[in-house]
């Protein structure tokens, strides 16, 4: 028999040769925000390489592929003109969470308009709607989160997170849409599951703002500091459009416009997951680049536009779009960055909600880039088209080197 004494010296010899206990790292907050704009993203382009699908179920011409494309924008309206105001009144969390919820939503009515036009137009207007308010406002609580915690990344993680999740909707919709089943209803059942998952990942984060404090500043101030407006017209707002027309031409104009030969569902899907996962990858570069970012971001936009005039004027060259795709999303993925990272310079004090939701009002302008591509290719060939942009993105870069922000 082995004494007390005994056992407890075999328990302390196994002990020894046991794994060490590694210290549980809790996700800090600003990242749990991080995970809930992922989610929210995921959801916004998985529609995206299922227009196709749409357009053989319910025999959609390419404009209005375009428009539904596009009328994601629209319900952008009402979201970033209350939205701000609304979360710099009564804080971020009773802004965040409600919209968060409503896009899940969006993504189950979804499955209900399989079978009808008018019905998908407004399921993607109230998509657009949730996904304006997570986009402005969480962001922003983000940045503030991550200041409250030491962290100036705030800016590169809300650009990162949310390309990302750009990104990773439409490959899955777009698997799913050429080779899995019920094309139009698992990929909206499963970013449901995940986007309500994020939610509670993120429930716990503190409020940065207390309701009394914003409601005081938000009343007796305006939204810019002083002496910044100029800047943030000419100098944000600009590149801030860029934000999302450079990959929502390459995403919304190259598979309706162009064309891919095979499997184009799949191939639209890899497309805009490739190119969003290009400004998931560039976004944190804003750190190195700095000042630079911003032109950079639109040299980028002037050489994938110039190479998908050339891919769209010379069929035999048509994989020339990939790459130009994938430098439109890296343009993207930049522009985003610089311009949440200027943001806090020009926003006067309790006023970044306001300001922010400003700002994605500028970006989202840039959904319009397809429909307006298709409206003209009737008049103008597209080539001709992307080769004007391309010259315009050149100038821009100039623009924004000199700026001084």
């Amino acid at each position: 028999m082995v004494s007390g004494a005994g056992r407890m010296e075999t328990w302390r010899s196994a002990s020894a040769f046991a794994p060490p206990r590694l210290p549980r790292v809790p996700l800090s907050q600003d990242r749990r925000l991080g995970i809930l704009l992922l989610g929210v993203a995921a959801g916004t382009n998985i529609p995206t390489p299922l227009l196709l699908v749409y357009r053989d179920e319910l025999d959609m011409s390419s404009t209005a592929l375009t428009a539904l494309f596009g009328v994601y924008a629209l319900g952008l309206v009402p979201a970033l003109t209350l939205a701000g105001p609304a979360a710099d009144r009564w804080g971020r969390r009773r802004v965040v969470i409600p919209t968060a919820v409503l896009s899940a939503l969006a993504s189950l009515l979804f499955v209900t308009a399989t079978g009808s036009e008018p019905l998908l137009f407004l399921v993607r207007f109230l998509q657009g709607a949730g996904a304006g308010a997570v986009f402005s406002v969480g962001s922003a609580w983000l940045v503030e989160t991550g200041l409250r915690e030491g962290r100036t990344s705030g800016a590169r993680t809300a650009a990162v997170t949310m390309t990302g999740g750009f990104a990773i909707g439409p490959v899955v919709a777009g698997l799913i849409g050429e080779w899995g089943p019920w094309p139009l209803v698992l990929p909206y059942l499963l970013h449901t599951a995940f986007l309500l998952l994020t939610v509670a990942v993120a429930w716990s984060v503190k409020e940065t703002l207390p309701t009394r404090r914003v409601m005081r500043t938000s009343t007796r101030t305006g939204p810019l500091r002083p002496g910044t407006a100029r800047t943030a017209l000419l100098v944000v707002a600009p590149l801030a459009v860029c934000v999302y027309a450079f990959p929502a031409s390459a995403v919304g104009g190259i598979p309706v416009l162009i064309g891919f030969p095979v499997a184009p569902v799949a191939l639209t899907g890899l497309l805009a997951g490739m190119t969003l996962g290009m400004g998931a990858l560039t976004a944190p570069l804003q750190g190195r680049l700095g000042a630079r970012t911003a032109p950079v971001a639109a040299t980028c936009g002037a050489v994938g536009y110039a190479a998908t005039a050339i891919a769209a004027a010379v069929p035999p060259l048509l994989l020339l779009a990939v790459p130009a795709a994938c430098l439109l999303g890296a343009g993207g993925g930049l522009a985003l960055a610089s311009g949440l990272s200027r943001l806090p310079q020009v926003a006067a004090d309790g006023r970044l909600g306001t300001v922010s939701a400003a700002y994605y009002g500028f970006a989202y302008l840039g959904f319009a880039m397809p429909l307006l591509l298709a409206s003209f290719s009737g008049y103008v060939d597209v080539a001709l088209l992307l080769g004007g942009l391309a010259v315009v993105c050149a100038a821009l870069a100039v623009q924004q080197s000199r700026a001084r922000l």
